[in-house]
């Protein structure tokens, strides 16, 4: 007799047995198998500590599952009986038990009432309402779920986290033995799902201890592709309901040849919930021991952190003629970041080194950093304003780095503002800066191929022949060969910058834009004797002010073809404004960047700081075409020049750093400047940028890059680009170069990447990268070789090899090695 729907209440009379109505005991039957199995085996996980604040399996087997005990109970199955004369509640054939969202499927349930024990008995299947899956050929549990047994356990996870065990034990209320268990997040192979996993953790016994929330492995090992790599006789890790527990993190491991091979092992220790400490002592063959240390303690408004490192190398001779020849090394850094309120935060960035190149030396930054900068600041925004107020200190990274050439920023401050409502029917906006800065030494840089720094074999630091030209030498002629980017001394500058403008257009489609600009600067200038012939000798006090009025004008003129639209649009600007004062007085430290083409073709002024201004009339016309097709193809064009009208020309007017000069801007016809843009399809891009010599038309400086995604595997871009020679800038030579990247996806698994830079005028490729790299659900392997020229110790060229393996839930671990060099440094064993 097949029973349906019964809800707490109704049972069947199967042969001899009595009829009686289900009472409380059937309520407990459905209440036991759906909301407690999970309680009794919650959280198993693999035997490795997992980075800290990350759980070493997802929250979805479930430790102490919260039932709702308003929810309804239902029960199906093909019999289901009340046993007087055994005191047993049974659910039997096709038995399916629903509450709370979970799902309990098995052959046979059975309720012993004189043991108070619970029995599920065939094809055991519980899938919790969060997707968790628990599969066993039977369970046994107590009615207090003390103690229990279930066979043959399976689980599967929401997270794709799996579990398999001969048998698992709940004993003392609170631990949880499985035996012969093994984890993986690995799926099973569909063809062969009795081929092993692409990898899993198998242990003799996972012990499972809630109260502690703890998961201890006995004889555990690691098998990839069914084949043991790794082995340890007892391992123990905190269990998925722990989001920060103490313990050993995944190690990792370092080469170069001043070093030797190094390995770390972390430690995390979790002081307090919102405190915890990592200690990473890195052991290396060649130097010993280095300590490392960091702590991290979050407020109620904000976190900071504090690492520091430190050694005493065994073998300083590896580092002979570097930053690093010397006994203690070390370093420490602070970074802090505090709210205020919801529009206003401040914080810090710390960083203190014994010497240049420790950082790199021993991998404890990026590759690509060369500066680090510490700063104190404070910022804030609002809907249509911007604050920011910082002190900063640079330290170089490099061993080309003079620590004196640096300047200390004490401080610079920036605050900007658009007003929301209109004034005079335009926009108004304005900016302030504030900069204050103190240089120790004077930064010269040679701009002739003879005044070149020379770097000597052994590290003293590179000499500068400017410096040396300084004795008997007439400065005229240290002025023409060298060029400053940076004072010695103090100087101080105030800047505000105010801004009107207001688009018209008229009846014939025309766009009339009238606009308004002013910069007022008050600067006090205190200059060492050695900043002359570049700045005036003495403490001296400036005011400089440079109002603009101007008229922008466009008319583009459309047309609608049956292959889309095109657009030409005449731009023509005209500024008037006073010359520029005191050219050479104010020094120049923010406005040394200095490059004309079609993105400042149109700006009112085109350095890119507060410390130089653009003076004199000048207009500035050019011609756009715009071309878009139905297909979503585009085509867009530019091609401009700007002319000086009247008064000074301060591109003329070279300052300390020679700003200006050599910039196609510093005759009163300017070189003509172009762009190409074309995208034929959302997959392909190409633009090109140009400055041709006004009198001949030769290149001055091109770009081209071209970005492309192929059939959606093959990525690729590149970028070529030509730069004339620009001594006075300190630039000898013309440089030409290459720059490809690509990245090929072979399939879903598997992908390759690669890169190379080819100087054109030294004939070498001075930059390549190779990498391979493979990803499924839960293995993770990327190779890469890199080869580079770095500006570290004596500038050797580093090839660099780098493993990494991510194991998903366990974590990541990698290995870096340095495996040869060039220019006269030795190679690596």
């Amino acid at each position: 007799m097949k029973v349906g729907s019964v809800i707490a209440g109704q049972a069947e009379t199967v042969g001899k047995r009595h009829r009686r109505r289900l009472n409380a005991s059937a309520c407990w039957l459905l209440f036991a198998v759906t909301s407690a199995t999970l309680v009794a085996f919650g959280p198993a996980s693999t035997a490795f500590a997992q980075n800290p604040g990350t759980s070493p399996l997802a929250a979805g087997i479930v430790g102490n599952r919260q039932t709702d005990p308003n929810a309804k109970m239902l029960v199906t199955a093909d019999q289901l009986v009340y046993d007087n004369t055994r005191n047993e509640v049974i659910a039997e054939g096709n038995v399916q038990i629903y509450y709370d969202g979970a799902v309990l499927e098995a052959k046979r349930v059975v309720y012993d009432r004189n043991s108070n024990r619970l029995r599920a008995e065939g094809g055991v299947r519980l899938k919790d309402k969060d997707g968790t899956v628990i599969a066993a050929d039977n369970l046994d549990l107590s009615q207090d779920f003390t103690d229990g047994f279930v066979n043959s356990l399976r689980i599967d996870t929401a997270e794709d986290m799996h579990f398999v065990a001969a048998r698992a034990d709940r004993s003392g209320g609170d631990t949880t033995v499985l035996t012969s268990g093994a984890y993986t997040p690995c799926e099973p192979c569909k063809e062969k799902p009795e081929k092993p996993p692409f990898w899993q953790v198998k242990a003799a016994k996972i012990i499972h201890k809630e109260k502690e929330q703890m998961i201890y492995f006995e004889d555990a090992r690691f098998e990839f592709l069914g084949v043991p790599i790794a082995w340890a006789p007892y391992m123990e890790m905190p269990d998925p309901t722990v989001k920060r527990k103490s313990g050993f993190l995944i190690p990792t491991f370092i080469h170069t040849s001043e070093i030797g091979y190094g390995a770390s092992i972390p430690y995390f220790w979790n002081i307090a919930p919102n405190m915890d400490v990592t200690f990473s002592p890195l052991i290396v063959s060649k130097q010993g021991v280095m300590l490392e240390g960091e702590f991290r303690h979050r407020l109620e408004t904000g976190s900071y952190s504090i690492r520091a490192a430190g050694i005493e190398q065994q073998d300083k001779d590896e580092f002979f003629g570097q930053p690093g020849y010397r006994d203690q090394r070390g370093m420490v850094e602070t970074h802090g970041r505090f709210n205020i309120n919801e529009n206003w935060y401040w914080g810090w960035d710390g960083w203190l080194t014994s010497d240049e190149t420790f950082l790199q030396d021993y991998k404890l930054i990026g590759e690509n950093v060369r500066e680090v900068t510490s700063q104190l600041y404070l910022v804030g925004q609002g809907d249509r304003s911007y604050f920011d107020a910082r002190a900063m200190y640079f330290t170089g990274l490099t061993a080309y780095d003079i620590q004196d050439q640096q300047p200390v920023i004490h401080p610079v401050i920036d605050y900007s503002k658009t007003l929301g409502e209109s004034v005079f029917g335009g926009q108004f906006s304005y900016d302030v800066n504030f900069t204050s800065l103190t240089r120790n030494e004077i930064d010269l840089r040679a701009t002739s191929a003879a005044f070149a720094p020379t770097f000597p074999t052994l590290y003293d630091g590179p000499t500068n022949q400017c410096d040396l030209t300084k004795v008997g030498i007439d400065p005229a002629k240290q002025r023409e060969d060298c060029l400053m980017r940076g004072m010695a001394g103090t100087y101080t500058r105030l800047s505000g910058v105010v801004d009107w403008r207001r688009t018209v257009i008229d009846s014939a489609g025309q766009m009339w834009t009238p606009f308004f600009n002013m910069q007022l600067d008050v600067a006090s200038v205190q200059t060492e004797a050695e900043d002359y012939p570049w700045l005036p000798s003495g403490d001296e006090s400036l005011v400089r002010a440079m109002p603009a009025v101007g008229l922008e004008y466009r008319y583009p003129f459309i047309a609608t073809q049956s292959w889309g639209t095109q657009t030409i649009e005449p731009i023509a600007q005209v500024i008037i404004r006073p010359d520029e004062s005191d050219i050479g007085k104010f020094p120049n430290e923010d406005a040394q960047s200095l490059i004309f083409d079609d993105t400042n073709l149109f700006e009112i002024n085109k350095y890119s700081g507060y410390d130089r201004v653009e003076g004199g009339g000048r207009a500035n016309v050019g011609v756009q075409y715009t071309a878009n097709f139905n297909d979503g193809s585009q085509i867009n064009a530019l091609f401009g020049q700007s002319y000086q009208l009247f008064g000074k020309n301060s591109y003329a007017y070279e300052d300390m750093a020679n700003t200006g000069a050599e910039s196609g801007l510093q005759d009163d016809a300017s070189d003509y400047v172009a762009r190409l843009y074309y995208q034929p399809t959302k997959d392909f891009s190409v633009i090109n940028r140009f400055r041709f010599d006004r009198d001949d038309w030769s290149v001055q400086r091109y770009e081209v890059e071209g970005r492309a995604q192929l059939f959606n595997k093959l990525s690729v871009s590149a970028l070529y680009g030509l730069y004339t020679a620009q001594p006075e800038l300190g630039y000898y030579e013309e440089r030409e170069g290459i720059l490809g990247t690509g990245t090929l996806k072979l399939n879903e698994n598997w992908s390759i990447r690669a890169a190379a830079r080819y100087n054109l005028n030294l004939d070498e490729i001075d930059y390549t990268l190779f990498g391979i790299s493979y990803i499924d659900e839960c293995f993770g392997l990327a190779l890469s070789y890199r080869s580079d020229y770095t500006e570290s110790g004596n500038r050797q060229r580093v090839d660099t090899v780098l493993v990494t393996i991510t194991l998903k839930t366990l974590g990541e671990v990698g290995f870096q090695t340095d495996v040869g060099s060039g220019f006269g440094s030795s190679s690596d064993n």
